[in-house]
């Protein structure tokens, strides 16, 4: 009876090692990276198996079970499924070395799971255990909705990413088709990200230019906000340091709210019955558009019935997905375009999908805002900001101000390091970009995941994609996009005007109350 009812339980990879780890076999090597072989460590450098690898040096602990990154339950980014856990430590060696975040704090919490969203957890789970919070049904119900205009935005890096689920090469340019497998599964509307990408640089530029000439008392040097797990990681370890974000909301987030503004208003729609969704590179936008603050289009309405700016962020691999369940033939399809209220970008927007790309184009569009002139063509290709390295600076010469020096970094470990000089008085920056995720949104926790572990080459490949639009587009600089110059003389007046803040602009709060951070050099957890 025993053998009986042994036979009917269903042993899960998790529980086998678990049993053997139990047993204490010694001598029996548990190798997670494949197939028998033992992942010795010149075997796991540079990027050749998933034991370990992201930072292309051997890690210190073994290749057998080795644990994992606390998940809440409720987290709106991400999830996980414990039936294909194998407890290899990969997502811990992603938060703990890459970003900095897991190990950081004491235990044990107080209200909440420490977590950035950032989803590069999921980009280095090799059982596929970890993904984002699966959204589809939410805007499939949408679109089947006859009463609903549901309206959708691609953010830059995802034309970049998507065709790789579809088996064409990294990096490949599938603007055109995106479009049009967004129009086949029913959204109405389809704008560009790029749009309000060209929208936060005159946003962004122009805080930065007056908090240079002292118009604004803010400090120095001022920190990008675009990237909401980047955000997060400020509220949580760096509280001090908030006044220093742009109060400047993400491109999304700009979108989303003009959506249910600008456009209801030109195309005489009810804000209540529009359905706003954003497809994104990121699994951290997923919280973003769920923060509080997040509702500018309700108070600008006055209507509490208006839904938050942007209802449902889908991650590219999503959306790869609904195209795959819809039965679309993705490399067969037509190119389309975007409609144009909000579907205009310059080559300036394209670039904000990699590291560098938010900096390189809001020095251009700094030294017009600063000069009244058009930036030198050599500010077209700022290579001191480009490339994968996790910290890069860079001096620009802006006449009637001088040198301005600029950071950018990539990976919230990295940051750290910035923002401890920052904190200690000794940062003789500016103007600093970062982005969470290593290489920036263009290998963000919701982009394709590669055969092997996040590589700098797949970055580099993704991020020349992203610089060939930039190179090719007509237009390159953010402030000779014609339709941000529509907007600011039909809705917006001025970039900061007081409406201009209201819609565009937001405020950060301190989450250093949800645990005790570790003091800097204490053993990690």
């Amino acid at each position: 009876m025993a053998g009986k009812a042994g036979q009917g339980k269903k042993l899960s990879r998790r529980s086998f090692l678990k049993f053997v780890g139990g047993a204490s076999l010694v001598g029996v090597p548990l190798n997670l990276a494949g197939c028998g072989e033992v992942a010795t460590p010149d075997k796991a450098v540079g990027g050749n198996g998933w034991m370990p690898t992201q930072y292309n040096a051997p890690g210190s602990w073994p290749t057998n079970v080795r644990g994992r990154v606390p998940i809440d339950p409720t987290n709106p980014s991400i999830i996980r499924d414990d039936q294909k856990c194998i407890l290899c430590g990969q997502c811990i060696e992603a938060c703990e070395k890459v970003q900095s975040v897991f190990g950081s704090y004491e235990l044990p919490i107080k209200n909440e799971t420490v977590c950035v969203n950032c989803g590069q957890c999921v980009q280095w789970c090799p059982s596929g255990a970890i993904s984002e919070r699966d959204d589809i049904d939410k805007v499939f119900k949408a679109i089947a909705d006859p009463n609903i205009t549901v309206v959708v935005q691609t953010a830059p890096a995802t034309r970049i990413g998507l065709g790789e689920e579809f088996g064409m090469p990294v990096g490949t340019n599938v603007q055109g088709k995106q479009v049009a497998a967004l129009r086949k599964l029913g959204f109405d509307v389809v704008f560009d990200t790029n749009f309000t990408a060209d929208l936060t640089i005159m946003e962004e530029g122009t805080e930065l230019v007056k908090r240079v000439k002292g118009e604004l008392k803010k400090p120095i040097p001022q920190l990008t906000s675009c990237c909401p797990g980047w955000v997060k990681f400020v509220e949580y370890f760096y509280p001090d340091l908030i006044p220093n974000l742009s109060s400047a909301k993400s491109p999304q987030q700009m979108e989303g709210t003009l959506m249910k503004t600008y456009y209801a208003e030109k195309n005489n729609a009810d804000p209540k019955k529009i359905f706003s969704v954003a497809i994104m590179p990121c699994t951290a936008k997923k919280f973003e558009c769920q923060r509080p603050e997040m509702v500018s289009a309700q108070k600008e309405l006055k209507d509490s019935k208006v839904s938050p700016d942007v209802d449902v962020v889908l991650t590219t691999r999503e959306l790869a997905r609904m195209i795959k369940r819809a039965g679309l033939n993705f490399a067969s399809l037509s190119d389309d375009q975007y409609d144009q209220l909000m579907g205009s970008g310059t080559g300036a927007g394209a670039i904000f999908g990699t590291t560098g790309g938010v900096m390189e184009a809001a020095v251009r569009s700094a030294y017009y805002l600063i000069t009244g002139q058009q930036p030198p063509s050599a500010l077209w290709e700022l290579t001191p900001v480009r490339g994968m390295q996790g910290v890069k600076e860079a001096a620009v010469n802006i006449p009637g101000i001088g040198d301005i020096k600029v950071a950018v970094i990539s990976g919230l470990a990295n940051a750290r390091k910035v923002m401890d000089q920052i904190r200690a008085g000794n940062a003789p920056w500016v103007f600093i970009e970062v982005m969470a995720c290593p290489g920036g949104c263009e290998y963000g926790g919701g982009q394709p995941r590669a055969s092997s572990p996040p590589s700098d080459e797949v970055r580099n490949r993704r991020a020349a994609s992203l610089y060939q639009i930039d190179a090719k587009a007509k237009l390159r600089n953010s402030h000779d996009n014609p339709q941000i110059k529509q907007i600011y003389t039909d809705f917006l007046s001025t970039p900061m005007s007081e409406k201009a803040e209201e819609l565009l602009h937001t405020n950060y709060i301190s989450r250093a109350a949800e645990f005790v951070a570790k003091k800097p050099g204490s053993q990690l957890i």
